[in-house]
């Protein structure tokens, strides 16, 4: 019989690996608001990934873990301006049907998996030459 962890002891599991650095060297994550206390809304960035036309820009991020998370992914929304096509682009949500880990959810998934997940992409022979967006530009 496994145990299942309450939604507020994986969020702050996850806050601490965040604010302490524990994480990916390539993806930040911490709440938006440190007195949101039911820890919904979220910053993350995402170091765009070398030999790409994302090389040396940093993404910015927004994250909500909603009631049900993390039996339920996150949305996830970029706030820099991302060409991409799992992103859609006049709002910057993260599709979820075209992201495999938000797609195929899994409850032991983070957000840092899926923010690895979207650097991954962001990688991809397919996505690494795609024509950027002017860097400092927003959704």
């Amino acid at each position: 019989m496994s145990v299942e962890v309450p939604r507020s002891f994986r969020l702050l599991e996850e806050l601490e690996k965040g604010e302490k650095g524990l994480g990916a060297e390539s993806c930040s994550l911490g709440l938006a608001d440190n007195d949101d206390i039911n820890m919904t809304y979220w910053n993350g960035t995402i170091l765009g990934p070398p030999h790409s036309s994302h090389e040396n820009r940093i993404y910015s991020l927004s994250l909500e873990a909603g009631p049900d998370y993390p039996n339920k992914p996150p949305t996830v929304r970029f706030i820099s301006k991302i060409n991409l096509p799992c992103v859609n682009p006049k709002t910057g949500i993260v599709e979820t049907s075209k992201v495999p880990s938000l797609a195929q959810w899994k409850r032991s998934y983070t957000m840092e998996t899926v923010l690895l997940e979207i650097r991954r992409e962001m990688a991809s022979s397919a996505n690494r030459k795609l024509p950027q967006p002017a860097e400092g530009t927003e959704f």
